[in-house]
């Protein structure tokens, strides 16, 4: 099926909405605090067909535009921003392939990819290299037909439960610039792929985060994305422009929600004899906060809208996902300070959105490297 028209994105959206009213809102509450990965919301995810949601319909995806699958990372999040979570870095995985890797490839794996049957995502990041991957250790040297490949990979979403990546190594960690060193490989988990450990966190429960670990774990060549060396790096880049798009629409679905419980407690509170929400102090929280929030929808559909057309968009994806996530963040804490004492209770939503917001901030790329990103393109694209 592919997703053509508004009417057609409109029952996508409500198929996903009926999903996060019977299958997530009852049990996300518990699960979070549990830290428990959502095992049954991930089947009916793969049910739905969500796992290849950008896949061509010609490898059994969906076919969505960004736009729809902005919207639908932005509905999900609403309601617990760790399911969409699960679905970014396989996504990324997957349009790395699609965009990237040979016909071979694409027939081998996007339909795999499509049913959820190979899940997993991105493994960049390692102990002492985040935002400067050109600094990453982890080699694969070439022996024969395989890649034989060591090293340690951290903060990988998806690292226990899932079971396939797009691992990102020096296959010549000589070679200048840096870059030029770097491949992309499509690494099932097999011998020599270990799990070290569940990374615990403030926030962002449910989702698996792990440091995976390479002791002479061997890949076929023809796992190579593309099949030439050297190329890893820029693929990834651009699967990390779709990335932060996915990261934007979860900044507005968390400004969005943390709006909703500001608006309706305001509503059910009262002080000095009216609810809250006839005080001035509060109206003004209320109205910055919903314009956070609309403001951060347009700047995510602007940035997807460019993706979709094909066009370079690190700058838009850029702002979008450093003016949302930072949405997020504030709305999260004006809801809290807004609830009062029970904002900080866990018997309130708000305290939820308090620590998954800073996440948003960090991931696929800070929002120090975003603004330094946005700066760049901007005097690439007005020299005098």
């Amino acid at each position: 099926m592919s997703i053509k028209d508004d009417g057609q994105e409109r029952l996508i959206l409500d198929m996903v909405d009926r999903f996060l009213e019977k299958e997530v809102a009852p049990y996300a509450w518990q699960l979070e605090h549990d830290d428990e990965y959502p095992a049954q919301i991930v089947e009916k995810m793969k049910e739905m067909g969500l796992f290849g949601c950008l896949i061509a319909p010609e490898y059994g995806g969906l076919g969505l535009s960004t736009v729809t699958y902005a919207k639908i990372i932005e509905h999900i999040s609403v309601v617990w921003m760790s399911v969409s979570g699960i679905i970014n870095s396989h996504v990324i995985m997957s349009a790395a392939v699609q965009r990237n890797g040979t016909k071979e490839q694409k027939e081998a794996f996007l339909p795999r990819f499509a049913t959820g049957e190979l899940r997993g995502g991105i493994a960049l990041t390692e102990p002492d290299c985040g935002t400067d991957l050109q600094a990453i250790r982890t080699v694969a040297k070439r022996d024969g037909e395989d890649y034989v490949v060591n090293g340690t990979k951290m903060w990988i979403s998806n690292g226990i439960y899932g079971n396939c990546f797009a691992l990102l190594v020096k296959t010549d960690p000589n070679t200048s610039p840096r870059h030029k060193g770097m491949s992309l490989l499509i690494a099932e988990k097999g011998n020599g792929f270990g799990v070290s450990r569940k990374l615990e966190k403030l926030g962002y429960k449910g989702i698996d985060s792990a440091e995976l670990v390479f002791n002479d774990y061997r890949v076929p060549v023809d796992r190579l994305i593309g099949g030439i060396e050297g190329k890893g790096l820029q693929m990834i880049l651009n699967g990390l422009e779709l990335g932060r798009i996915n990261v934007a629409a979860r900044g507005v679905g968390v400004a969005q929600a943390a709006m909703n419980e500001a608006v309706k407690y305001s509503q059910q509170r009262k002080t000095f004899g009216k609810p809250i929400c006839e005080h001035q102090a509060i109206q003004i929280k209320l109205g910055d906060m919903a314009t956070r929030t609309e403001a951060s929808r347009l700047l995510t559909m602007r940035a997807a809208e460019a993706y979709d057309r094909g066009e370079r968009c690190d700058m838009e994806a850029g702002m979008a996902k450093l003016f949302s996530t930072e949405s997020a963040l504030e709305n999260s804490m004006e809801a809290m300070r807004i609830h009062g004492g029970y904002g900080y209770s866990k018997e309130y939503l708000v305290e939820r959105f308090y620590r998954d917001a800073p996440l948003l901030t960090i991931g696929e790329g800070t929002n120090e490297m975003q603004r330094i990103i946005i700066a760049k393109q901007l005097i690439e694209r007005n020299r005098v």
